[in-house]
């Protein structure tokens, strides 16, 4: 249990971004670039500055402490008494500052980037808009203010990655986040109405606090299905088997918005999510197995897909979703610090990749596809430099940031309680495809004979010093970022782990002997090794080999360029069909039982109305001549009888 103490400056972390969006929407459109390019950065600087007090006051606070600030009354309603509250213990720590700090080199790459976008103060009114709602997510001290931060990113990545929605390609993309994302969103609610539901008698704060001191007293069949209906909304957010088809599309975007919210940002929710509430995943190991194995499967799957693929940004796509499936798999075996630990260092290096190859796609005229790339590091030594760094990190090669990172999580999937040896063994193929593919983009990339059209090759050229210099600092923490969590045997220790272990508690403690650490570390390093050879053996040494390949392997390979036809399956399978039963229910439904109810009764009305019209003439000699009428009818009536 965390003592809490007021901190009544948080808000200001969420608020800086906030009013960034206020002054570009209100002022960005007349004052011109100038100012946008100014505040837009700076707020998302100033909010790192708070963070880094926030983390400067928690550290001078007895371990187990947590930072909290009562901002405002928000939803009091019978027994629901909900508050805005932000809180600050190790584990938001980190994720304010991996946002704001990553974010904010992100906004001073995006300034060189988008400087010749005409719709300058819009992009970076997302942008910000954007950051606020991710902070919101990791600051919320409840599920349902964390559930606002989540749906906001949501919108906002919507809005970015439709940013050039004239596009057709552009619009359908952001249709197709919003889309996948609402239908995870979906078991996020029901999970978190459940919990509710079950939270027994009294007023209820919703906070994180009183659901971890009450969800003991739920019955652990609703804490499962709980628990697995809001692993749903993480599939969803954090793009996993079988909602991940969102993310490969939303590469339509600028490449900074694929670098923050990719990367950095929105993508981790889910893992985020799973490791705040960890003390109700701990009751279920039903839940954890089931977060592990989603976990491992996709790191694998989406490793094989990227094997094939010829768009650089693609490439990374499938990159980040296998490295979103490692920390899944962290989480479902208990590691809940190994996988915040590799989500912290994937913010670097994946980043840094997104923005090096932006900065590629910026120097070969907008160029995407690899295969018409090739001998650019002489061209542009300082992306070529940081991606080769990064490169290093993601591959997970000693000492850079990832080796330390994947290394832990491999550990515990082998040794762990949820862990097993099938688990660990395909978090270590998936290990050895990431370098295999992730070399093959360098060497096609930056290695042999330039495959660039004349006119292309002739304006190749490096990025100004606004996109490079966020390279350098990328990569000088895709370096040296990981040293803050060394293997329990080394130097310092896991100081990252230590930091955190009040947050998880107990759930990690874990005695491993250094001959079976060791021993797996120096497998998983072997394999990351070779598949860095057999990338540099096919793509440098032997480049018509890859080739040969492919068409040896025909539908193999077929198989893999085409993702295993999933978009296909699910067009055919949820898409078509329900665009099917759309336009059947809008013809029958809509136009004849609807539009004929309603046209049929004003057609009913003015056709009444009409026949009474004629009786209603206004003229006096028409009515004497019916009174007329009418005392002739009454009269021959009585005469008659």
């Amino acid at each position: 249990m965390h003592d809490t103490v007021t901190a009544s400056y948080l808000w200001l972390i969420p608020a800086l971004p906030l009013l960034g969006v206020l002054l570009n929407a209100t002022l960005g459109a007349r004052l011109g670039r100038g100012l946008v390019a100014v505040v837009a950065p700076a707020v998302v600087g100033g909010a790192f500055a708070v963070s880094l007090v926030a983390l400067t006051d928690l550290l001078g606070r007895p371990a187990g402490s947590a930072l909290v600030n009562h901002v405002y009354p928000w939803i009091h309603a019978g027994s629901l008494q909900l508050d805005i509250v932000l809180r600050v213990d190790p584990l938001s720590a980190v994720m304010i500052l991996v946002v704001t700090g990553v974010g904010f080199l992100i906004h001073v790459y995006s300034v060189g980037y988008m400087a010749h976008e005409p719709d300058y103060a819009r992009y970076f009114t997302y942008l910000n808009l954007f950051t606020f709602s991710m902070l919101v997510l990791v600051l919320a001290d409840n599920l349902p203010l964390l559930f606002v931060g989540w749906e906001g990113v949501g919108l906002c990545s919507y809005l970015l990655i439709g940013f050039w929605y004239t596009k057709d390609e552009n619009a359908s993309a952001g249709k197709k986040a919003f889309v996948v994302n609402r239908i995870g969103d979906a078991g996020f609610l029901l999970g978190m109405f459940l919990i509710y539901w079950h939270l027994g008698t009294g007023v209820h704060s919703f906070s994180f606090g009183e659901v971890a001191a009450r969800v003991r007293e739920i019955p652990l069949g609703i804490v499962t299905i709980a628990a697995l209906l809001l692993f749903v909304g993480a599939t969803g957010k954090s793009a996993q088997l079988p909602l991940y088809v969102w993310l490969p599309d939303a590469m339509a975007g600028p490449t900074p918005v694929s670098a923050l919210i990719h990367a950095a940002t929105m993508v981790t929710a889910g893992v985020y999510m799973i490791a705040r509430l960890n003390f109700l995943y701990v009751l279920t190991p039903t839940a954890m197995t089931v977060v592990a194995w989603i976990g491992a499967l996709t790191a694998l799957f989406a490793a094989t897909i990227g094997l094939a693929q010829n768009d650089i940004k693609k490439v990374l796509a499938y990159s980040t979703i296998s490295q979103l499936g490692y920390m899944f798999l962290a989480v479902g075996v208990g590691a809940f610090s190994a996988g915040i630990f590799h989500l912290m260092t994937h913010a670097f290096f994946k980043a840094l990749l997104f923005l090096g190859a932006g900065s590629v796609i910026h120097g070969m005229s907008g160029e995407q596809d690899m295969q018409k790339m090739g001998g650019l590091r002489r061209h542009m030594p300082i992306t070529f430099g940081t991606l080769f760094l990064a490169n290093l990190a993601i591959a997970g090669i000693p000492p850079f940031a990832g080796f330390f990172s994947k290394d832990e999580i491999l550990l515990h999937a082998f040794t762990g309680v949820h862990g097993s040896v099938v688990l660990w063994l395909l978090g270590a193929m998936g290990a050895g495809l990431t370098a295999f593919y992730m070399y093959r983009l360098l060497f096609l990339t930056f290695y042999g004979e330039c495959r660039a059209e004349a006119e292309v090759a002739h304006h190749i050229h490096e990025s100004p010093s606004s996109m490079t210099v966020p390279l350098v600092i990328l990569a000088v923490l895709s370096v040296a970022g990981g040293w803050i969590g060394l293997p329990a045997h080394w130097l310092w220790g896991n100081r990252f782990g230590e930091f955190l272990a009040p947050v998880f508690g107990h759930h990690e403690a874990e005695h491993v002997s250094a001959a079976v650490e060791y021993g797996l570390m120096a497998v998983s390093v072997l394999v990351a090794a070779a598949g860095i050879g057999l990338a540099y053996f096919f793509y440098v040494v032997q480049p018509a080999l890859p080739m040969i390949i492919a068409w040896r392997a025909g539908r193999l390979y077929d198989l893999i360029f085409n993702k295993y036809y999933i978009d296909e399956f699910y067009d055919a399978a949820v898409v078509q069909p329900i665009h099917r039963a759309s336009v059947w229910l809008w013809r029958v439904w809509d136009v004849l039982v609807v539009d004929g109810l309603v046209n049929g009764t004003a057609s009913a009305v003015a056709a009444n109305s009409g026949l009474w019209r004629l009786l209603q003439t206004g003229n006096v000699q028409h009515y004497a001549l019916s009174f007329l009428l009418g005392a002739v009818a009454i009269l021959g009536y009585y005469a008659w009888w």
